[in-house]
């Protein structure tokens, strides 16, 4: 099973170190030791430098979009889930039911509203104008990565919510109990007790939500549209591509650029993330 898996990325890393010139030649699997080896291509790593040069503008975007997308719907799904599981209220079990809904709303059921809200409804790209002129860093553009932060953090918020409150109903009652006779407010017992019980949970939608929003192409084609604020998605669909043909390797470095930030996510906090499905 493990060598299933392995075996197109080893392919694909195989081609990424082959010049494109002798990439034709090649047998597929072997390592590119032309002129030792015939048939095995000229080993190269001009592809990973052309696959970061096509790819920088998106891959910071993609940082700039992915990072407070995750670390919101992670915050707030935590703190939804704090709220329908630790305290009681009327309506509750209603607003869960609403969640539970929006996990099951298709991606394309909502691209033509999401499109309409966006660019006739909310005045966020007439709001970035004024700000472009006045903060450097900030370019007229960046309203569309703000716009698409604000989708994936409401898009997400569901599955969030969902996955700490299944965390939150194991904890003890016990001790919430005997924090509130103590005198802990709601935001104290959430501040002080749930929070760090939720850290596994937190490596786990973390993990899941980032993961989501680097890879999606969906949304940030009917959002972005291409242009100065396009993702690493989607500089990659282009990539290599021309009329004379396709440059394979340039595009299979690139792919493995772009999976390479999952890939570091995974390693850091991967022993949370076992930790937290365990729990």
């Amino acid at each position: 099973m493990v060598l299933f898996y392995l075996i197109p990325i080893e392919t694909g890393l195989m081609t990424a170190i082959t010049s494109p010139e002798s990439y034709t030649g090649q047998t597929p699997f072997l390592p590119p030791l032309e002129p030792l080896v015939p048939g095995t291509g000229e080993f190269s790593l001009e592809a990973w430098g052309g696959a970061l040069d096509g790819l920088s503008g998106g891959l910071v975007n993609s940082l700039v979009l992915v990072v407070p997308a995750t670390v919101l719907s992670g915050l707030l799904g935590s703190m939804a889930a704090y709220g329908l599981t630790t305290v009681d209220w009327r309506g509750q079990v209603g607003i869960y039911v609403l969640f539970i809904a929006g996990i099951f709303i298709p991606y394309q059921a909502v691209l033509v509203p999401l499109t309409q809200f966006w660019y006739n409804v909310v005045p966020l790209r007439t709001a970035f104008v004024p700000l472009a002129e006045l903060l450097p860093l900030v370019r007229e553009y960046h309203w569309k990565l703000v716009a698409l932060i604000i989708t994936h953090t409401a898009y997400g918020l569901p599955i969030c919510t969902l996955l700490f409150r299944a965390h939150y109903k194991k904890l003890s009652g016990e001790m919430i109990e005997a924090a509130r006779l103590d005198g802990a407010s709601v935001t104290t017992i959430y501040r002080r007790i749930i929070l760090p019980l939720s850290i596994p949970m937190f490596a786990v939608v973390f993990i899941y939500q980032f993961t989501q929003i680097w890879n999606d192409l969906l949304f940030a084609l009917t959002i972005i549209q291409f242009g100065d604020a396009s993702v690493v998605t989607m500089d990659l669909v282009g990539i290599g591509v021309s009329q004379s043909g396709t440059n394979f390797p340039l595009r299979m470095a690139a792919a493995l650029l772009a999976a390479l930030p999952t890939l570091v996510v995974y390693v850091l906090f991967g022993d949370k993330f076992a930790e937290g499905v365990a729990t």
